[in-house]
């Protein structure tokens, strides 16, 4: 089926290249995301056309940003909607598709493959499938033990049905880094819960390690074999995690406001762990976000923007970005032709796409914080809070989400799309045409 849509209406009339068929692939599970949430079934009292599209672009986005409660507005109908729209966002529906070609017996060829690769980032077609097996297991397996875990606190607290419904969706949300909650204040009431604190968290970070990081972990499991991506992403979560809850605890101790009202230094630094882990990559919060220092809100951008790795459900510029960008500084201030780190070196076309994904984010970044402030006549620093929220698909807020009107809500969604879809992929679309391979002598430019 998938190939007969591609040749008909794809290839013979509009000869869209991969990354903008996949991007256009994600538009069409919207559009069908919003129609499905305006279903009579998915809402207690009906819906506005604006508030299930933008509830469609986040779930796809797998970002988490809502301007309505998820919890009281949808029916448990509506919310397994916006839960099937964050796993097929979440995993791909490159993914999907493959999986249903495969079990209806279907060849994958070379163009499935190449869609694929797109999908999940990948430089070669070749084992994807055997990638894609692995995906699965480790999707079930998060998502299911994650969903028993949660069950011991939420099947007490709200019966059986209704608890199990409970952890099955938190769970799911968790694993894809979508950061969508059936209560108003997301994950406070559990903010001193050590089962929550634990369970969430180590959801968000696997599903943001990246499938390749689990791949080699679960394959390979020696660190001397493990890739250099896997070595970078291991690494370089491992500093991020650490810093940041120290950080967030050291700027946040005193703050009545957020975590100097818990009862015991445990409690503090449950929640400092759960705000460092889910900052980079999800939407979920253990204390009230609007009371944060101003320098919390701050860090929190920063960590926004490096986000979680390649090939996972995360957003931002990704952890190996972020590391290059450092070793390629570093390498330069020491005279170094070459970026070198774990015995391998990092090829100048590498280093480009880094510069690229880079500066494109920091422009779209830039100018969505620009729209917004045109859009809603507030607090800077929570206009940007939001755009970095959008554009790196996090979905944590400061409460402005619901405030913005038309302008605004449509400004989030194009940064929420652009932020899943891939900066990459974006200047892949525009790019209609390939201009011609000359070299061009050499000129000074000055820098600095």
């Amino acid at each position: 089926m998938f190939t007969w849509l591609r040749n008909i209406a794809f290839r013979r009339s509009i000869h869209l290249p991969p990354p903008a068929l996949l991007a256009f692939s994600y538009i069409l599970l919207i559009l069908l995301g919003t129609l499905l949430l305006k279903l009579p079934i998915a809402t207690h009292q009906g819906i506005a056309w604006g508030d299930a599209l933008f509830t469609a672009v986040s779930a796809v986005t797998v970002t988490g940003l809502a301007v309505v409660d998820t919890g009281s507005y949808y029916t448990t109908t509506g919310q397994a909607f916006i839960l099937l729209l964050i796993q097929l966002g979440g995993l791909g529906i490159m993914v999907f598709a493959v999986l249903v070609l495969s079990a209806l017996g279907v060849p994958i060829d070379m163009s499935h493959h190449v869609f694929l690769r797109e999908d999940l980032n990948q430089t070669s077609v070749s084992q994807l499938l055997r990638l894609l097996e692995i995906i699965i297991r480790i999707v079930l397996i998060c998502e299911l033990g994650g969903m028993v875990l949660l069950a011991f606190v939420t099947v007490p607290e709200f019966g059986w049905l209704q608890g199990l419904w409970q952890a099955l969706f938190h769970s799911i949300s968790a694993f894809n880094n979508a950061g969508f909650g059936l209560f108003p204040d997301s994950a406070m009431r559990w903010a001193t819960n050590p089962l929550v604190n634990f369970t969430i968290p180590m959801l968000v970070i696997v599903g943001g390690l990246g499938y390749t990081v689990i791949a080699d972990i679960v394959q390979v499991r020696k660190w001397q074999q493990f890739s250099l991506h896997t070595k970078l992403m291991l690494v370089g979560t491992g500093i991020l995690l650490l810093s940041s809850t120290v950080l967030f605890a050291a700027l946040e101790w005193t703050n009545p406001k957020t975590l100097a009202g818990m009862e015991s230094g445990f409690d503090r630094w449950q929640a400092s762990w759960f705000q460092a882990v889910i900052a980079r990559t999800a939407g979920f919060n253990s204390i009230d976000l609007s009371g944060m220092h101003d320098s919390t809100v701050f860090m929190f951008i920063w960590l926004m923007l490096i986000g979680g790795g390649s090939t996972s459900t995360a957003g931002g510029i990704k952890v190996t970005t972020f590391i290059v960008l450092i070793l390629a500084s570093l390498a330069f201030f020491r005279r170094e032709p070459r970026i070198s780190v774990f015995g391998r070196s990092i090829g100048m076309e590498q280093i480009l796409k880094v510069m690229a994904i880079s500066m494109i984010t920091i422009i779209l970044v830039m100018l969505g914080i620009f729209l917004l402030a045109l859009a809603h006549d507030g607090e800077f620093l929570n206009i940007a809070f939001e755009a970095v929220s959008a554009i790196c698909t996090v979905g944590v807020s400061r409460g402005l989400t619901g405030q913005f009107d038309d302008v605004g809500r449509m400004v989030l969604m194009v940064l929420m799309f652009i932020g899943r879809v891939g900066p990459l992929t974006l200047g892949f679309f525009l790019a209609t045409q390939i201009p011609p391979r000359i070299r061009y002598p050499a000129g000074q430019v000055y820098f600095g």
